[in-house]
């Protein structure tokens, strides 16, 4: 079993190809990529040309999880509904995500 970190981001839709781009350049190997529906801070989406949220999970060492979520906390909290959070995992085969 190796240790890694899942890294999940819930994000608007329009922002797919950018943040899956930034994520390889970040260091991650693969990802999944699921849409999302759901209710936080904001509610729920009041209309539909907000569009869908994407939900993006992705297996990484401890150094990427930190490197993706400071970047993703840095270059979009601020201006798209974006959140990114972190748990341990413990995976079969897990040479292929590092």
């Amino acid at each position: 079993m190796q240790k890694l970190k899942l890294v999940t981001i819930v994000a608007e839709a329009v922002l797919e190809e950018r943040l899956l781009r930034e994520l390889r350049q970040l260091g991650a190997r693969g990802y999944t990529l699921v849409m999302a529906r759901g209710e936080g801070t904001r509610g729920v989406h009041a209309s539909s040309w907000e569009g869908p949220n994407l939900r993006i999970e992705t297996l990484v060492s401890p150094e990427v999880a930190e490197r993706i979520m400071s970047y993703v906390a840095d270059h979009y909290f601020a201006d798209y509904a974006v959140i990114v959070y972190c748990m341990d995992a413990e995976v079969i085969r897990g040479e292929k995500y590092l």
